[in-house]
């Protein structure tokens, strides 16, 4: 259990401290002081540098999730209703990912190697609200899973 739980609050650490730093420190910076076609390129380069992190911790979270559960909590029935919860947002949250790394991110990597600069920058904007989405419900399921315990 020590080792599945030490892995699972790393891919976590990885993941939604990333969206965090991304989010609240680096858009702000990157849209204060680069023109649109270095910003774009610069997101380009951060995503596809990131997301492969993200896909490894979501592989992680999902294995050491359910070596917990299945494991030590004995299955979904035994299990208290904060993992349920934090089951749940996780789930939610790597749909979220899916869909921003399948549908957003690939319009952004075209449009940047065509140099489609209002393109790249829709794509970007969709991207910007699913991370803050994502970055919410991860920091969400974190409060969850510290203190889930002491009050549900």
């Amino acid at each position: 259990m020590s080792i599945a739980l030490a892995l699972h609050v790393l891919a976590i650490v990885i993941w939604v401290g990333g969206m965090f730093f991304a989010y609240t420190i680096l858009r702000p910076v990157a849209a204060s002081v680069l023109e649109p076609p270095q910003r774009l390129t610069v997101w380009a380069g951060v995503f596809g540098r990131f997301f492969p992190w993200v896909w490894a911790s979501i592989i992680i979270v999902l294995a050491s999730g359910y070596w917990m559960l299945l494991g030590p909590f004995g299955g979904f029935a035994n299990a208290p209703v904060f993992v349920h919860i934090m089951n749940g947002l996780g789930l939610i949250m790597m749909l979220i990912f899916m869909h921003v790394y399948f549908a957003p991110y690939q319009k952004l990597r075209k449009a940047v190697a065509d140099q489609r600069w209002p393109d790249g920058g829709k794509a970007l904007a969709q991207i910007r609200v699913l991370v803050g989405i994502n970055t919410l419900i991860g920091l969400i399921t974190i409060v969850i899973a510290a203190g889930g315990r002491y009050v549900l």
